[in-house]
């Protein structure tokens, strides 16, 4: 029977079972044997992760030919001008070349949980909320977007990925959906 679980991954915690290390991984939240993350989300960003046991759909939203959206709250240093914003929403030049359009839009701050330990905050230099949506997943790409046009990343939040929202799950907390059917 094929599963499909949508986990709220906190702040620190491993997108695998096991870890060397003994950071925090899967295994300390989800005791669902034979599942595995579809997809990855980094060590130090927080939110949305699919796993499922079903081979075709891990290779279905993992790989970047799909161009399976993926929504993220970020939280950047300063207040981006309307030029960035559309700078961003235009692609930007990484050092692995340049990303695919995106959406981008400038939030209210959302009403998120509060990361442990909180963001390192400077009292001289605002912070502002983004809502930024790619369709490809190159490592740290959110991260270098926004550093590549001058507001570095405090706090990632992945929010949605495809039709799959992280709606009301809380950090740590996960459930099991019907997973969706294998098309021909």
């Amino acid at each position: 029977m094929d599963r499909f679980i949508l986990f709220n991954k906190p702040f620190q915690v491993m997108c695998q079972f096991t870890d060397q290390a003994g950071r925090a991984t899967l295994a300390d939240f989800i005791n669902v044997p034979d599942v595995y993350a579809a997809g990855r989300l980094d060590f130090d960003s927080e939110g949305l992760l699919l796993l499922t046991n079903a081979g075709w759909l891990q290779h279905q939203i993992a790989d970047p030919k799909h161009k399976l959206p993926k929504t993220y709250l970020v939280q950047v240093e300063r207040i981006p001008t309307t030029e960035t914003l559309k700078q961003l929403a235009r692609g930007v030049v990484l050092s692995d070349g340049k990303t695919r359009p995106a959406k981008v839009e400038l939030i209210e701050e959302p009403n998120v949980w509060p990361r442990v330990p909180p963001i390192r905050e400077r009292k001289t230099v605002p912070t502002a909320w983004l809502r930024l949506t790619i369709t490809e997943g190159r490592n740290r790409q959110v991260r270098r977007m926004t550093a590549a046009v001058g507001h570095p990343t405090l706090r990632l939040i992945r929010e949605k990925i495809g039709q799959w929202e992280l709606g009301r799950l809380q950090p740590g907390e996960w459930m099991e959906v019907k997973c969706p059917q294998r098309k021909p």
